[in-house]
């Protein structure tokens, strides 16, 4: 059968089973995965040690079996963790001290897609900068090396239990208080893990689409999309709860709700996740992303920690975060990385710091907001579709000419700064898509700022 070099994106393996992605690429993928991980370890003589995880898609575990049988062939060790959060495969991968591990799962996307999240020692993503285009030129090119290796083992284990002490380690669940809480699981991986944590809480919780299912029978596991946030919202507001809280499919990723049924962005996640990590571990580096509010830095910036821009991305955030020893990491799309968990990102972490900070502060979720939404108002990221990626750099140029008159930068796509308004935009490392993020001091400016922006990408 044969494999599109397209399947191979910019942090992740992701495309369509089984036209796209089947048992023959998996099987190869994991060969020429173990083959990229002994060329960045040359002098080895002892087999690659392997943690393999995987979602709850119905393609899912002949996929895992096939990348497991790929790997063995090419001498690795394998231990396979069985059904996971891509969380909990970072967990093992660093906290067990294994030479790389691969989560089976697209992640967000609907139920006949599949992929695979890989990364190596200490959890440290391959991406298309190093590691996912070596993979890809020796699958697609037939040029995996032969085996130097004997066969490699094959062993089960399980975390479960390891990994929800260790999220529980960053809160004191004795200052929880008993909020009203609405849990929407998307029929994803957060429907193994959350009981395990909420039980623990004092929280009454309402619990939506647990049944962990691959077909996603109520709807898909992507709260960014509107109508999957549909069922929460209405129960939030029903139940008249303090808060809802929804997870992406493979849970590493968590959403919030306020008692008004408001979807909140994830710059003021970030925000409020930085205070409580500030507030635990005074004066702080916290990185965040290009595309931020205002609001995440001038926060750090009021409690005493140090604010990092960092271009897009989980490989470049972790590098980043590693570098400045930063307590927190947060990027605008429900990503949050936390350096007591490996600098890796996870999706509970979030959800139980936000319940400590509302019952520290003794505040609801939306009075916590509310100083940030008076002040910064901020468009959302917004998509705009381009005939090919080759216009995209003359759109950025154009960009730059017309806002010259600011202060200007290219960290990611490029950035532009006056002193009641600001925005990015960059492009999709995947699509022919321009992404557009903007702010400004008052909604009618950030309205009247986004229109302008948008109709110089759009003509």
């Amino acid at each position: 059968m044969s494999i599109s070099p397209d399947i191979f994106k910019a942090y992740d393996v992701r495309a369509l089973y089984p036209s796209e992605l089947h048992e023959t690429a998996a099987r190869l993928i994991g060969r020429a995965y173990v083959a990229y991980m002994e060329s960045i370890e040359p002098g080895r003589t002892t087999p690659l040690r392997i943690a393999v995880t995987r979602d709850m898609r119905t393609s899912s575990p002949s996929l895992a079996t096939a990348f497991i049988d790929g790997a063995r062939e090419q001498g690795a060790a394998i231990t396979d963790y069985g059904m996971a959060g891509t969380d909990m495969l970072y967990f093992a991968v660093a906290e067990h001290d294994f030479d790389g591990g691969v989560q089976v799962t697209a992640s967000h996307n609907p139920g006949e897609y599949n992929g695979m999240k890989m990364v190596r020692r200490q959890a440290f993503p391959l991406s298309g900068d190093a590691g996912i285009g070596e993979i890809r030129d020796m699958v697609v090119g037939g040029t995996i090396p032969a085996p130097q290796r004997p066969h490699g083992s094959y062993g089960t284990a399980d975390m479960l239990d390891a990994y929800v002490e260790a999220v529980m380690r960053f809160i004191d669940p004795s200052v929880i208080r008993p909020f009203n809480v609405v849990l929407d699981a998307g029929s994803g991986m957060a429907g193994l893990v959350a009981p395990r944590l909420f039980d623990r809480l004092p929280c009454r919780t309402t619990k939506l689409c647990f049944e962990v299912d691959g077909t996603f029978p109520n709807h898909e596991a992507n709260p960014l999309i509107e109508e999957n946030r549909r069922d929460i919202v209405e129960r939030v507001i029903a139940d008249k709860a303090d808060i809802g809280i929804a997870w992406d499919g493979d849970a590493d990723r968590c959403f919030f709700i306020d008692g008004d049924g408001e979807f909140i962005a994830g710059d003021f996640i970030t925000a409020l996740l930085a205070e409580a990590a500030l507030l635990k571990s005074p004066g702080s580096a916290i990185v965040y992303d290009v595309r931020a509010s205002y609001a995440v830095k001038d926060t750090v910036a009021r409690l005493g920690g140090t604010a990092h821009m960092n271009r897009v991305g989980h490989a470049f955030i972790k590098r980043r975060m590693r570098a400045e020893n930063a307590v927190f990491g947060g990027e605008v799309t429900g990503h949050y990385y936390f350096r007591d968990y490996h600098f890796a990102d996870n999706g509970f972490i979030p959800a139980l710091l936000i319940l400590e900070l509302m019952s520290r502060k003794g505040k609801t979720l939306r009075e916590l907001l509310a100083p940030l939404r008076e002040k910064y108002h901020i468009s959302g990221e917004i998509n705009t579709k381009v005939a090919s990626m080759s216009l995209i750099p003359g759109k950025l140029q154009v960009l730059a000419e017309r806002y010259a008159d600011g202060h200007t930068y290219t960290m990611d796509g490029f950035s532009v700064e006056f002193p009641d308004w600001h925005f990015n935009v960059r492009a999709s490392n995947t699509e022919p898509l321009l992404r557009l993020n903007l702010e400004a001091l008052t909604p009618e400016l950030m309205a009247q700022k986004r229109d302008e922006v948008l109709a110089i990408i759009r003509s």
